[in-house]
């Protein structure tokens, strides 16, 4: 394929993660990655900061889809609802690329560098939400609680749904948001 072909990120994406899963994440090089691609290496340093940086691709994008869902949230919701419903806007997104999704997941349980770099980015994603619970009037610790509550009932549910491949990742965020919403609710 020629430098010229559409969907270079996509090419770029797909050639790394394949690498990554036949020969692991640290014995793959940028160099390696552009030629799978048809690619040189200057063209992957316009679309990605480095090798790791492939596979938190479109995390902007989707923190960017989650604020505005929880912006558009009807004023009558709590918080916790109004930011449940960008976790599912988020969840919707991730099941459309569930196989994507299974491989990055093991890529990332298998090498702490990775490990590391998606705990940021869950970090990330709860400033995300609890800026957005802000801008709906929720007065600022309340909404960092809020935030970092529903995301790490999200980060169980992404885990839970990569063991079992027969659910749905937005129903299981639902069920485990559901648990935490039980577990508040009684005196512990």
């Amino acid at each position: 394929m020629g430098r010229w072909e559409p969907d270079t990120r996509g090419r770029l994406e797909r050639a790394a993660i394949e690498l990554y899963l036949e020969q692991g994440f640290d014995q793959t090089t940028v160099a390696q990655i552009t030629h799978r691609a048809g690619l040189t290496t200057r063209t992957f340093f316009r679309h990605f900061a480095d090798k790791r940086d492939v596979l938190f691709a479109g995390r902007r994008e989707l923190s960017e889809r989650v604020a505005k869902t929880i912006a558009a949230a009807p004023p009558a919701w709590s918080a916790a609802r109004a930011g449940a419903s960008g976790l599912n806007i988020a969840a919707a997104a991730l099941q459309l690329r569930r196989e994507e999704a299974k491989d990055r997941r093991a890529l990332i349980r298998s090498t702490p560098e990775l490990r590391e770099r998606e705990l940021l980015g869950y970090a990330e994603m709860a400033e995300t939400v609890a800026e957005a619970l802000t801008d709906r009037g929720l007065e600022q610790r309340a909404a960092r609680v809020t935030a970092t509550a529903l995301l790490a009932a999200f980060q169980v549910a992404f885990e839970y749904w990569g063991d079992h491949p027969d659910r749905e990742l937005p129903q299981l965020v639902n069920e485990t948001l559901d648990e935490l919403k039980s577990i508040a609710g009684s005196d512990f």
